[in-house]
């Protein structure tokens, strides 16, 4: 929670169609200031629209999103929600990192120019002060030495490093990974996830979609347990992995396991 109580993050009944497939059916959770919350479950279950909902990506179709109080994508006055003008809701998505599984590094720029270019553009950094913060971000994230490579010349673990410093250069309130290690040679794996251990260690309010068991067992508050649109099993994550109370994600982690 933060200073006032308020969740970092809360769901409210969250539901989302496409089309005639309702993707989520009334996602209800919490998220304090600080923890660390991940999503396990199999494809098609939600996981990744839920994330998108959270960063006004997708719109909800009905129940409502906060995050630090704050209803995500609409404005209250009264009883009744309005939706915001898209400048007024980059306003809001640029409190929300996120890393995806594909890298979408800008393949023309280096490191060190991905990392500074939102800084500069939407926030209007001065470029040394956003130079200085990007040279800061690729050695936390353990590229001290590589700022003027190119994407190209990166490891695909080394170019997902640079997206995270890419979000965090934007001085987020909340990081989302969708699956970050998904796309990756096993061996590029924990290099990843040392990253994001240092990111949870430092206090950071992290959700995580992830395949990744052991990442959840160490770092995660709490696991969530997503089938077919809705949370079906939610706690300790390290009761959840050795115990689970629900057949179906006895069944799925008897797969991955």
């Amino acid at each position: 929670m933060t200073a006032t109580g308020t969740p970092m993050v809360k769901a409210e009944g969250v539901s989302k169609s496409f089309g005639s497939n309702e993707v989520l059916k009334g996602i209800d959770l919490e998220v304090g200031a600080g923890e660390v919350l991940c999503i396990i479950g199999p494809s098609g279950s939600g996981k990744s629209t839920f994330l998108r909902c959270i960063n006004h990506l997708e719109r909800v179709d009905a129940g409502r999103l906060s995050v630090d109080g704050e209803v995500v994508g609409y404005r209250q006055h009264g009883q009744k929600l309005y939706e915001l003008k898209p400048k007024e809701a980059a306003r809001q998505r640029r409190e929300i990192g996120m890393v995806f599984q594909r890298f979408n590094l800008f393949p023309h720029m280096t490191a060190l120019e991905n990392v500074i270019e939102a800084p500069l553009r939407v926030k209007r950094v001065p470029k040394a002060q956003a130079v200085a913060r990007a040279q800061e971000l690729l050695v936390r994230v353990g590229l001290g030495d590589k700022g003027s490579s190119y994407p190209s010349q990166l490891s695909g673990g080394q170019q997902q490093r640079v997206a995270i410093a890419r979000a965090l250069a934007m001085d987020p309130k909340l990081m989302l990974f969708d699956e970050p290690t998904s796309a990756l040679d096993p061996e590029l794996v924990g290099e990843v996830l040392d990253v994001m251990k240092g990111l949870a260690a430092s206090g950071m309010t992290m959700i995580v979609v992830t395949h990744e068991m052991g990442f959840a067992r160490e770092v995660a508050d709490e696991l969530v347990f997503m089938d077919g649109g809705v949370v079906v099993e939610a706690g300790d994550p390290r009761e959840v992995l050795a115990d689970p109370k629900h057949q179906r994600t006895r069944a799925f982690l008897s797969k991955v396991l």
